[in-house]
Order: C-alpha cells, then sequence, then structure tokens
C-alpha cells in the first residue's frame, strides 16, 4: 500500500505536467517525451521487480509465492486507485477509461476492469497465504487460468493496437470509445475458474 502511494503520487505529478489544463481527464491522449516514456517502462518494470522481490523472500515454494505475489499485486492495485480517489478525486465514475500500462503497448480499460482483476488477486492470494495447505494447478487449473489471463490481456491491449500500426504519433489524442466487455469477462470467468479450482485441490 506504502509502493502503491509512491506510484500515486507519481502519476498525480506526470498528469500536472502532461495534462495542466485538467489532470483529472487523460483523453485525448498525450505522448510523454522519450525520456519520460523511458523513465515509465522502467518504473513499471522495477515495480514488478519489486512484487517479485517480496514475494520470493515472503514465504517459500513456487506455489506459495505465487500466491504471495497476485495477492501483494491485488493489493497494490487496488490501493493505486484507493490513493488516487483520495488525493484528486479520480475516478470520476465506475467506468472512467485509464491507462492501466505500457509494457509492451498501451494497456487501454475502464479502471474498474483492472480493479476487478486486482480484487480477484487479493482475494483468492490471501486465502492461499492463510490456509495451511498449497494449492494445486493441475492441468486443468493452468489452462482456465492461462487461457482467461490471455483474453483479459487482448481486451486491454486492442483499444490501442490500430493506432500503433500507424505509428507511435497516432497515438496522440486518441479517445478510446469501446471496449470488448464479452472477451474481458470470458478471460476473467476463466481466470476465477482456475484459481477457485486450485484453491479447491489442495494439499497438506
Amino acid at each position: 500500500m506504502a509502493m502503491a502511494l509512491v506510484e500515486a503520487a507519481i502519476v498525480i505529478y506526470l498528469r500536472a505536467i502532461y495534462y495542466a489544463d485538467d489532470p483529472l481527464r487523460i483523453f485525448p491522449l498525450r505522448l510523454l517525451s522519450n525520456e519520460h516514456l523511458l523513465l515509465e517502462f522502467a518504473r513499471e518494470a522495477a515495480t514488478l521487480a519489486m512484487l517479485l522481490a517480496v514475494a520470493a523472500t515472503g514465504t517459500t515454494g513456487c506455489r506459495r509465492r505465487f500466491a504471495a505475489f497476485v495477492f501483494l499485486f491485488g493489493v497494490w492495485d487496488l490501493a493505486y486507485y484507493g490513493w488516487l480517489r483520495l488525493f484528486v478525486g479520480w475516478p470520476l465514475s465506475w467506468l472512467e477509461w485509464d491507462l492501466l500500462f505500457l509494457i509492451p503497448w498501451p494497456w487501454l480499460g475502464p479502471w474498474i476492469s483492472a480493479a476487478l482483476v486486482a480484487l480477484l488477486f487479493a482475494a483468492w492470494g490471501g486465502y492461499a497465504l492463510v490456509i495451511e495447505r498449497d494449492p494445486v494447478f493441475d492441468r486443468w487449473s493452468v489452462a482456465l487460468f492461462c487461457s482467461g489471463a490471455l483474453f483479459v490481456l487482448g481486451a486491454f491491449l486492442a483499444p490501442a493496437w490500430p493506432q500503433l500500426l500507424e505509428g507511435r504519433e497516432a497515438v496522440a489524442g486518441f479517445v478510446p470509445n469501446s471496449f470488448a466487455w464479452g472477451v474481458y469477462a470470458t478471460g476473467l470467468l476463466g481466470m476465477i475458474a482456475g484459481l477457485v479450482r486450485s484453491a479447491l485441490r489442495t494439499r497438506s
């Protein structure tokens, strides 16, 4: 949660620089400078490295480390939106669009779509860490979770793809107008099914 506050502060500063006229509206998109874009790539990679490091050192075993990582990821993402709401009053609505991530190209979607994934991760990861038995990822659990994750990822990456085909400059001024809710919902249900199946198939 503390790291989420640091990230929220950085985003607030970036909005003050690039959206000084209205920091609560990030669409139409405005391009970051090359230096700031590179720094943002590095910051996002560093965030993942920190989450992985805490998960790896906080517990033992591959299954529990995975549970720790998704728990940390979920809490971090939910806290990030909580800090933004507290300090600047954003998001303004449940379906407010957000620039979710930048690696390998912009992830776009309503913030609630990312928050629901984070809620799933925090709930399942917390449960898996509290119980004394490790979750079991059989073939079906892995297939359901991974295929679901690909569907969700596709829904996030799809909005910016047509603009990127025209070049980076085409992203400037982009305003998303539709989100693949069907693809996203299918993916989210697959992820839920995979994680629930793994939680039900535990071992001492």
